[in-house]
This record gives structure tokens, sequence and C-alpha cells, in this order.
């Protein structure tokens, strides 16, 4: 039987807005003591949660809290969420995206009583000394199973725990990882140190679930659809082939691994370390198998359509200047001809479109339902779905904001409008790509569709997040017979099953993993404990920390702490959103799936010159351009001891390390490319640099410099030698990003504490001659290049006088041979299409 339905009331929360769960009390009491991980599944309110604890932390210990969310949609739901919920005035809850300018940012964070922002946005700040994390009180990981690698989650909380006077973190995740030893990474990687679980086999979360009927159907393929991926299969056969050869794979069976194609990978590369001509063949070779291993995943599993408009995005590529030769000789091939003219040709429908339409006429239908979900992993295919159902239901599209070749995104605004819309009950049906599973706030449904497997637990089960909340729901996974839809399928399976067994695990064995997180990395928080040995946690009587409950005198020790929210009947039912969301599994080179898109978008920020910046006080500073956000060097260097970064978007350089001394980066493999780039060239950098700084330094990172490319070594060595002896440039050799932060680290501290030198920026770049405009012009007619270009002005005398020579006359210039005349002619004469 359910409980009363009651309201909680406290001075910073709207009276009554939050529906009092006891579950959510709990989590919100062991969170406010400890940096604590919060697991809950998916709709049950882990933002509330946080929610809680910001209301509670803000009025005890005031400051600013911090919110991080993956994406803008998520951010902004967020944001609506608190604004709603607290009492705070809106224009103190500020929202920080790529969308805000960097000096509008630095200029509100230290007014913000609440800042809720995507990681990519707050990781620049702080790399740009524009914002300090010392007044924040609380932060916030949404989603936080993403703390993994180099996923800025992990530098902010490192920051974080380095620099804020009294921090408390709360990650949120319904699925936090695969298996213990990746919940107890993203715990390390965050500073966790406390774990707080709750299943729905929980009493107190039982109540709030119901019943998720999940159920997968069979679909056979026409033999008009298999025979296009036969014809494939055989081409990524013949390929296999040829690298079985090179002796990186044993196996010709088209439908091996993606594990079995990432070993092949790694062999190739470590043949390209080694100088083996054959390594850079036959990773040519294998980008060409991974082209065609998408297209036939596309034919079998999504639709004809699909295939058809990838298949014209590779000829399309295949045309284009610069195009790989992987492109080129897998539209050239017969038998991939072959395919394309009978995906051209094909005018049925994927069996998978009309059993969609099955199943929402029963649930629309027949059960009297009112709103269905349909996920899948391609646009394309979402397109023709909604194409295809509109004829039959209400149906509309919901994509991520980025447009790609023949498909505009939707707007941060226009998907905000569309949720809007499906839950006001416009229309019935929302076909989703991957976007909507990151946690946004999609309203109760009837029906969750899986157009096709997702071979990832965590992404499969925030699928299912969406049925289930409010009432009994179904899950319908649509499933192709004998394609790779049966190996995904059961993947998923064998990992959800796996992840629940993992979660079950956990609640008994959070005393393990808060002991195995206390004992190194991020989570020794003895580095950043205050003199009384706590880290934002109430200490107890005796110094230790009270964030975990044990066993004994469970329920006293939990009911003293739900008081801090005094619950009166009369609640509101709308408990808020929760953000749940997952890292996408890689959807091919074609880049069709939505998922993590709106991630990266963040990542793009647009600057204009010098930025705001917090201030240079003491210690040493060094100046980054933005565009080396792309490596670690500026993340390292804004984390040591002593060293100030800032960000500009510099003229010329990468790093200014004093008012001498500024420094072009460059892999080794950039270093070779930029010797052959016409346009802007290693030389035209480097002559640029030495004219703005007295001291212009150079460094070259990576190993195998001479083995880049098809350059002869001593073409390398005389550049090396030209920048040093003519241009005066002193050229230093590193071994990777780690060894080059260590060298930028200690120039800076040579030039600026040894040699009490400031820093300063100049110098611009220089604007190209009218002479080097021209060579411009004339080299890019047919990819002649600059020499022959110079070559032909100095014998016709100008631009016009090349464009309207005779072949004959062309032929007269030294270095230009018949080829090269006929394709100037065919540039210049021919009509543009």
């Amino acid at each position: 039987m359910a409980t009363e339905v009651t309201g909680i009331n406290h001075p910073l929360l709207v009276d009554d807005f939050l529906q009092s769960r006891r579950y959510q009390l709990q989590l919100a009491d062991a969170a406010i003591d400890d940096h604590t991980l919060v697991c809950l599944p998916t709709g049950l309110g882990k933002t509330t949660v946080s929610l809680l604890v910001t209301a509670r932390r803000l009025h005890e210990a005031g400051g600013t809290a911090l919110f991080l969310a993956p994406t803008k949609p998520l951010v902004q739901q967020h944001a609506e969420f608190y604004r709603e919920a607290m009492t705070i005035p809106d224009d103190e809850i500020v929202v920080f995206t790529g969308d805000v300018k960097p000096d509008d940012r630095a200029a509100v964070f230290g007014d913000a009583r609440i800042v809720i922002a995507t990681p990519q946005v707050v990781e620049n700040d702080l790399v740009g000394n524009r914002i300090s994390l010392r007044e924040v009180t609380h932060l916030t990981f949404d989603e936080c199973h993403r703390a993994t690698g180099d996923y800025a989650y992990v530098y902010i909380a490192e920051r974080y725990h380095a620099d804020a006077a009294d921090p408390l973190v709360t990650g949120m995740s319904a699925s936090p990882g695969g298996d213990t030893e990746e919940i107890e990474t993203v715990c390390e990687n965050l500073g966790i140190r406390n774990v707080e679980v709750m299943t729905e086999d929980d009493a107190d979360v039982d109540e709030y679930t119901h019943d998720t009927d999940v159920r997968w159907e069979q679909v056979t393929l026409p033999d008009e659809v298999l025979a296009i991926r036969d014809a494939l299969n055989e081409v990524i056969t013949d390929r296999l082939e040829k690298l079985k050869q090179l002796g990186v794979t044993n196996t010709t069976n088209p439908d091996l691994s993606q594990r079995d194609l990432n070993e092949m990978r790694g062999k190739l590369k470590r043949m390209m370390d080694n100088d083996q001509s054959d390594g850079y063949k036959g990773m040519s070779t294998h980008a060409e198998v991974m082209k065609l291993r998408r297209a036939t995943e596309l034919v079998e599993t999504q639709s004809v359509e699909s295939v058809r408009r990838y298949f014209e995005r590779q000829r399309e590529a295949a045309r284009s200047s610069g195009a790989s030769k992987a492109s080129q000789r897998m539209i050239a091939d017969p038998k991939v001809r072959e395919a394309m003219r009978k995906a051209e040709s094909f005018d049925g429908l994927h069996p998978k479109f009309s059993q969609a339409r099955i199943l929402l006429a029963e649930t629309l239908g027949i059960n009297e339902g009112e709103r269905a979900i349909l996920f899948t992993e391609s646009r394309d295919t979402a397109e023709a779905l909604v194409e295809f159902l509109e004829t039959s239901f209400d149906v509309r599209k919901f994509v991520g904001q980025g447009d790609k070749e023949g498909s505009d995104g939707m707007s941060q605004k226009q998907q905000q409008e569309r949720l809007q819309a499906f839950k006001n009950g416009e229309f019935e049906v929302l076909v989703s790509t991957s976007v909507a599973e990151e946690g946004l706030d999609v309203p109760e449904v009837d029906l969750v569709c899986f157009y096709e497997p997702v071979p990832t637990a965590i992404r499969s089960i925030q699928r299912k997040g969406r049925t289930g909340r409010q009432a009994e729901g179904q899950v319908v996974v649509l499933m192709a017979e004998d394609t790779r839809d049966e190996a995904f399928f059961w993947i998923s399976r064998r990992r959800e099953k796996k992840m629940e067994q993992e979660l079950s695990a956990l609640k008994s064995a959070t005393d393990d993993i808060e002991a195995s997180v206390t004992g190194g990395g991020q989570s020794d928080l003895g580095a950043f404990a205050g003199g009384d040995g706590t880290d934002g946690g109430t200490p107890t009587s005796d110094g230790n920390d009270e964030g975990t409950t044990g066993d004994a005198a469970d329920d006293d020790a939990t009911d003293a702490g739900l008081t801090d929210f005094a619950a009166e009947a009369g609640a509101s039912d709308d408990e808020g959103t929760e953000g749940d969301g997952a890292a996408s599994a890689a959807a091919g080179d074609d880049d069709e799936s939505d998922s993590a898109e709106e991630t990266a978008t963040d990542a793009d920020e647009a600057s204009d010159g010098v930025v705001a910046t917090a201030g240079v006080e003491d210690g040493v500073e060094v100046v980054v351009d933005q565009r080396e956000l792309d490596s670690s060097i500026a993340k390292s260097l804004s984390t040591r001891e002593g060293l100030v970064t800032r960000l500009e978007t510099l003229a010329v350089g990468d790093y200014v390390l004093s008012d001498r001394v500024a420094v072009e980066r460059k892999s080794a493999a950039d270093f070779v490319d930029s010797m052959l780039d016409a346009d802007r060239s290693l030389f035209q950098q480097v002559g640029e640099l030495s004219r703005a700084y007295a001291r212009p330094v150079l460094i070259v990172e990576g190993t195998n410099l001479y083995g880049q490319r098809d350059i002869d070594p001593n073409a390398i060595r005389g550049a090396l030698a030209s920048l040093a002896v003519d241009f005066g440039i002193s050229v230093l050799r590193t071994e990777g990003e780690t060894d080059t932060t260590e060298l930028l680290a200690t120039i800076a501290r040579r030039e600026q504490e040894t040699r009490d030198r400031e820093v300063s920026v100049h110098g611009e770049k220089t604007t190209k001659t009218r002479a080097e405009q021209q060579e411009y012009v004339v080299s890019s007619i047919a990819d002649i290049g600059p020499i022959t270009a110079r070559s032909l002005l100095e014998h016709f005398g100008s631009v016009e006088a090349v464009m309207t020579a005779e072949k004959t006359d062309l032929l007269e210039v030294d270095g230009v041979g018949s080829v090269t005349a006929e394709r100037i002619r065919e540039v210049v004469g021919s009509e543009y299409e």
C-alpha cells in the first residue's frame, strides 16, 4: 500500500514542491556528510537527491553550488527544475554552455549561487584561470559514469579537491559501470569515498516502480536485402585476405568482431612505428574494411535507404580533393558498385518498418495507449521512419543539434519545444536517435521500441528507463534474423544481467569499495583534507567522518538526518527531473549517430582575441593558445603548484613563456605535413614566430620523425637545419605530451623566476604579399604546387595570362609537361557543374 504523499519544506525550497520520498531523503542524508556516489534506477529522481544536498549545503555552508551535466539540453532542463524548486532568485541560478562567451562566464561566476554547466566550458575556464572553485561548496557530477580517461569530469574533480576551501562531491548515475573495477575507477577519479545504492528491490523504491515487459521480436530479411549484404561481404573477405597476407589476422570471415578489428589495427600501427611500408598499406585496407562493415551493418539492421545515403556520402568523399585511398578503392570496386545499384533499385521496405507500425498500432490503438518512443541509432533511419509512420500516426522526430549532409539538426530551442509538445500530448510517437537517452526529461510512455539492439548495457538501461515509471510499460527490441542484431542483443542481455548483479553486489560491498577508493589517486583525500581531518564532511566526536551508515542502528541514524527536511502533507506530485545518460557506442566513420553529439559542441567555443581571465597574482604564468586545448598539456600545466595558465587566441605560436620566448608545438606527423603545406607552411609559421619573439622555440613531439609519410629523411634534416641556421629557431625534441609539459614548465620558470622576465604576448600573422597571393591562386588550379606556379607566373607575367594560355604555350614553361598542361586547361576551360 502506497504511503501518504507529503511535501518537503526547507528555507531554500519552494514549500511542498517536492514529493517526500524516504529513499531520496536517505540518500541526501548520506551525501551531505561525504563525497558520495548515488546509484539509483532511472526515473526515480537522482536530481532531486542532489537538489536536497545543494539546498542544505548552501544554507549551512554558503558559497556556490556547481552542477555539471554532459549535454546542453540536460543543462537547460536541470536549470529549469532548480529555478522551479528553489526560492533562490532565477538570475542567481546561471547556465554555462559554449553558447555563453568566456568573458561573460568569468563575470557572473563569482556572483552566482548555483552554476549549471557542461563540463567542457568549466574545464576551459579553469585552464584559462577565468574562474575559481575555491568557494564552491557542492559539486554534482551528473552521469558520473563518464568520469574515465580524459573526460573533463576527471580534470575538474582534481582541481576541485585541490582548490576548494570546503569541498563536497555528489556523483549520480543509474548505471555507474559494468563491474566493480569500473565503479572504483569512477570513484577514484571523482574523489568519492562513500557509495550509496538503491535498487528496485528496495522496499522504499519498489512502490514507485512498475513492471516493464521486455520482449524481442525477430524479423526475416528479404532476399533483395541479403543480396546487397552478400555483395559487400565478398569485398570484405577479399580485403581481409590481403590483411591476412600481412600477418595481422588469421581470419577472412566478414563477421569478425570489433575486438578482432582493433587488434588488427594495433598490429598495423606497430608496423608503421617500425617504419614498415606494409603497415601503411595495411592501415588503408583496414580503413576500407571498417567502411564496408558499416555499410553491411546499415543494410542488415537499419534500412536500405540508410545504406543508400551512406554510399552517396562515400561517393562524394571519394570525389573530393584529398580523398582517402580507402574511399576511392571502395567506391571503384565492382562488387561495391553492384551493391550500390541494388540499393538504388530496391523499392521495398526493411521488415522492421512494418513491424514497428504493427507494434504502435497495438499499443496506441488496441490497448489505448497515449505515447510511444521509437529509438534508432541512425538519423537516416529516423527520418525514413517518420516519413513512413506519419501516414498512420501523429509522429515527430527528435535528433541532435548538428547539421549533417542532407539532414538538418534541431536547435536546443526546437528540442525543448518538441519534448514539451510530446509531454502535452500534441503528438503520440517520438522517433529519436540516441540524444534522447541522455537523461532528458522524456515523459512516461506506454512503449519503448528499440529499432535495433544496443550492445552497451548502460545505454540499454537508459532507454528502458523511459517506461515503467508511473504505470506498467513494455520494451520491444526488433532484431533482424541471422545478423549482427542477434549478437548485439545477447551482448546487451549479458551485460545488463551482469550490471544488475554488480549493483546488487555493490550494496553489500560498499565498505570494500570505499576502503579501496581511499587508498590512492584522487580518492586519497588526505592530500585535500583540512586540519580537522575532514574534507567537506561533518566530523564526529572522534574525528571520523560519518558519511556512511552501518548496519547497526540504521533506522535511528537515518531518521535523525531526515528531520533536516520537515515534511508536510499536500505536496505536488512533481518530483522534478533526473539526469541519466550514457556514453554511446561508436557509430562508424560516417557520423550518422547523434550519440554524444551535444557534448562535443561545447568544446568549440568562439573566442575573439584575448579573453577575460581571473588575473595572476603570484607564480609563473604560461599563456596557452585556445587551439591547444585538444592536448593534455594545458590541463597538466594548470595543476602545477606555483604555475598559472591563461588562455588566449594567439596570433603566432602555441605557448608564450616570457616576453621573448614563444613556442610552436608540432607532433612529428604535423611537422612533416607542414613542410608540404603550400598554403601555410612550416617556414611561414616559424618566420612569423621569429619576427615576433627574440627567442623562438619549436618543439617537435613524438618519435619516428623520419618515418612519417614517404619523405626522404634528408629532406627532413634539411628542414631542421634551415630552421636552426636560417631562421634562428631553437628546435627541441620531446617524447610526448608529458615530456613537452615538463619542458614548457622548466623554460617558463627559468625565464620568469631565474631571469626575472615577464610574460608579454605580441606578434601578428603577416598578410600575404601580392606575389604570394598570385602564387597561391595559380598553385591551386590543378594542385600543381608553388614551384611550378612561380615558373608559370614568371613566364606569363600575370595570373590572367596563365589562365588564358593555350596548351602549346604552357608546355614552354620549365616543369610543365603534357599532363600538367592538360589539367590546367581542363580546370580553367571546363564549364562549372
